[in-house]
């Protein structure tokens, strides 16, 4: 009978020891989980910076204050869960690309669209900070059309690939008249003009906040690089953002190729990256001037 006890007791204690390890197994898969897919967005915050949080490992890449990698790094965001919204003030038909909208009004004239976008933050970038010299950009026919001259009344006269510039306005520096020479910039320039007027980025190592994703063509496509983050070794993760055709929110997107690290985002050349609703077969990246 003692015999028969004793065996009933070892049976009980297995039994409960196996219980708690399944019980243990289980909490372990669950942090084990949590681990390998992390939550890397932080739905409270306003700026690009502080919406994403870094993984183990990194840290970020620092620059100047005052930088363009700077400017971009800490762009306002609206709040989480903003909708991404066409020219036309209709929403956008995939909202399940990205974790957050940038305050960039999206005017209604339709013009604004992916390189658009890029032109636009760059030249604000360059006129809050008294670089107003520096910006001008390609026509896709390669006429360079700068703003200074824009703003001394010089105007484009346009023969099929023929360009010349004439003066026939007056003078006027103004923020309104900026936004004119904008939208005459978003008419006659492209992603095809920006790949062909800037330099190419050929070392991936060497990509910095600013450098640019880039399909030229017509139609074509390209997202910028608004964080960049760096580990012991030397491997880095970028961020980006990008405006679309129809002009539309300007959007920092997820990547959904890889959801243990999104939205950050390994860069390679020449391979296949696909970013929010657009794929690009064969990377390729450039720099503003």
């Amino acid at each position: 009978m003692k015999k028969i006890l004793l065996v009933i007791l070892a049976l009980v204690v297995v039994g409960a020891f196996a219980y708690q390890f399944k019980s243990v197994k289980k909490s372990v898969e669950i942090i084990s989980s949590a681990i390998k897919t992390p939550d890397l967005v932080n739905k409270d915050s306003l700026t690009i910076k502080s919406r994403v949080n870094i993984p183990l490992g990194f840290k970020r890449v620092e620059y100047n204050t005052g930088s363009f990698q700077e400017y971009l790094r800490n762009y306002e965001l609206k709040p989480f869960g903003s909708k991404i919204i066409n020219y036309d003030d209709s929403q956008y038909f995939w909202q399940s690309g990205h974790v957050g909208v940038l305050e960039i009004p999206v005017p209604n004239n339709g013009l604004q669209q992916c390189a658009d976008a890029l032109i636009r933050v760059r030249s604000e970038y360059l006129w809050d900070n008294n670089r107003k010299v520096e910006i001008g950009f390609n026509f896709t026919s390669g006429h360079y059309c700068s703003w200074l001259k824009y703003a001394e009344g010089y105007r484009p006269k346009i023969d099929g690939n023929k360009v010349s510039f004439h003066k026939t306005a007056a003078k006027d520096h103004s923020k309104t008249n900026f936004y004119k020479y904008l939208n005459l910039i978003y008419t006659y320039s492209g992603t095809l003009s920006l790949y062909n007027e800037l330099p190419k980025i050929n070392d991936v190592s060497k990509l910095q906040i600013g450098d640019m994703l880039i399909k030229g063509g017509i139609p074509g496509h390209i997202a910028i690089i608004c964080d960049e983050i760096v580990n012991e070794t030397g491997d880095k993760l970028f961020l980006l953002f990008q405006g679309n055709t129809p002009a539309q929110s300007v959007h920092l997107v997820k990547n959904l190729e890889d959801s243990t690290i999104s939205p950050w985002y390994k860069l390679e050349k020449d391979a296949v990256i696909p970013v929010s609703n657009y794929t690009f077969y064969d990377s390729k990246f450039v720099r503003f001037k």
